[in-house]
């Protein structure tokens, strides 16, 4: 199986924690950028003839912000291309501001069948400094209104670990967030990314970073609170109620093809990696015209073994000890470090897999690369 994923780099604000790819300037050529986004997935086709592709994915950006006209050229060029199964996960990232009936109506007439609607916080003074173009209250209207139009599969955004957020008012978000019924929540402490507006704000002292205690108190309260409410906790950001994974992201972790699409996409066939420029008028002008709109790294042997260790502790599959063995197996410092690890608790031995305790999630990085090997 296979996945495809679409980035689509408009936003209508800048959100202030946000270093993604996008542009809010976008008027004068959106044409030529969607213009030049079915093109490319038209020219790749061939990477995966013959492989069926489980999962769409729009990210971005804003997807939401895509005209119907637009989307619908878009999912024709991939069904045309593309080898789909019968019914394929087809996500698309939203911004409740955007969740109207008319697009709503629309998005399920064109055949998407998973929302991940980015709330982010349930807190009016989070979303003012964040700069997000939707109300506490629009982001509730826009879960039950996808809901009642007949949407079964939807995903959330939030985000712990925010400047002033005290436990007390993260466990409130967490409850109104399980008040909504929904099938998935992906969860992301703060990243104080540099040169966005959110590092410039704490630099200032406008807004305090959060500790480290308080950011892992509040992983903590997330994941106790998630489980008693019977969301299993599959990957170190994600839950799921009834095994609704998010089944695109799921094959990023466990090393499944993708090809990506559009201004700075990323893509892997399972020996390279294939980026495409973060510049949207160089992409619509030059895809299909040269090879200087992308590049391609050939990963090497230690490249896959680091890859493999740091996506795949942190899922619930962990890391399978045939994978392991295919890719060379454990040296004998390798092997003290995880023995280590499995006598402290941070690790768990399985038949078939080695995985990660819920506390050894907390430092999943720090594990990870621990195992890194140099070329």
């Amino acid at each position: 199986m296979a996945g495809i994923y679409v980035h689509i780099p408009f936003c209508k604000k800048r959100c202030s924690y946000c270093d993604f790819h996008f542009s809010t300037t976008f008027s004068s050529y959106r044409e030529k950028l969607i213009a030049a986004i079915c093109l490319e997935l038209d020219l790749r086709k061939s990477e995966l003839k013959g492989i069926p592709v489980e999962t769409v994915y729009f990210g971005g950006g804003t997807p939401s912000l895509l005209t119907k006209d637009e989307l619908s050229d878009i999912l024709h060029t991939v069904r045309s291309a593309y080898q789909l199964i019968d019914r394929p996960e087809i996500t698309f990232e939203v911004n409740p501001d955007d969740a109207t009936t008319e697009n709503l109506i629309a998005w399920k007439a064109l055949g998407i069948n998973r929302l991940s609607i980015g709330l982010q916080s349930f807190q009016e003074t989070d979303l003012a400094w964040m700069n997000r173009s939707h109300s506490t209250q629009q982001g509730e209207e826009a879960v039950r209104l996808a809901q009642t139009l007949g949407f079964d599969n939807i995903s959330i955004d939030l985000i712990y670990g925010l400047p002033e957020l005290s436990n007390e008012q993260w466990l409130s978000h967490l409850n109104r967030a399980l008040n909504l019924n929904i099938q998935h929540i992906s969860s992301y402490c703060l990243t104080i990314e540099p040169k966005t507006a959110l590092s410039h704000f704490v630099e200032k002292g406008t807004l305090s970073r959060p500790s480290e205690d308080q950011q892992s108190e509040q992983f903590d309260l997330l994941v106790s609170t998630l489980a008693s409410a019977g969301f299993e906790h599959y990957e170190i950001s994600n839950f799921a109620k009834d095994q609704k994974y998010a089944k695109h992201n799921a094959a990023y972790w466990n090393f499944t093809p993708y090809v990506g699409v559009g201004p700075s996409a990323h893509s892997f066939n399972g020996d390279q990696r294939r980026w495409n420029v973060a510049n949207n008028t160089k992409y619509y002008q030059e895809v299909g015209k040269n090879d200087a709109w992308f590049e391609i790294e050939t990963l090497s042997a230690s490249d896959k073994w680091n890859e493999y260790f740091l996506t795949g502790l942190r899922t619930k599959w962990g890391i399978l000890k045939k994978s392991i063995a295919d890719l060379g197996g454990f040296n004998p410092s390798e092997l003290i470090q995880l023995e280590t690890y499995l006598n402290t608790g941070l690790m768990i031995e399985n038949q078939e897999n080695y995985v990660l305790t819920e506390k050894g999630k907390l430092q999943a990085d720090g594990i990870s690369s621990s195992f890194f090997r140099i070329d």
